[in-house]
């Protein structure tokens, strides 16, 4: 699978885990040149506190989105350092 924005590819990765149709990406293969500092947060009844990288990719700002859960729940342990996306990011095969 690969997550591109912006005309860049932001994480590419054979190994996905889909949770309520979102494609979470190991966080290694997330290009950390493409990502700023967030400080948003939210809550997810059942799998935690997610926080949030935004995108900075040729100049443009595309703000959280990309999110992570660092602590996740036990339900959602398999979500444990990986990466998803929205917010106009396109993932596909």
């Amino acid at each position: 699978m690969k997550a591109t924005w912006n005309g860049e590819v932001i994480a590419e990765s054979d190994d996905t885990v889909v949770v309520e149709g979102n494609h979470y990406f190991p966080m290694d293969a997330l290009k950390r040149e493409f990502t700023t500092f967030s400080n948003h947060r939210t809550t997810c009844p059942w799998k935690g506190q997610a926080h949030y990288f935004s995108l900075l990719v040729h100049g443009d700002m595309n703000p959280d989105a990309v999110w992570y859960y660092p602590e996740p729940s036990e339900a959602a342990a398999n979500i444990k350092d990986r990466v998803a996306f929205w917010k106009g990011v396109q993932v596909s095969e």
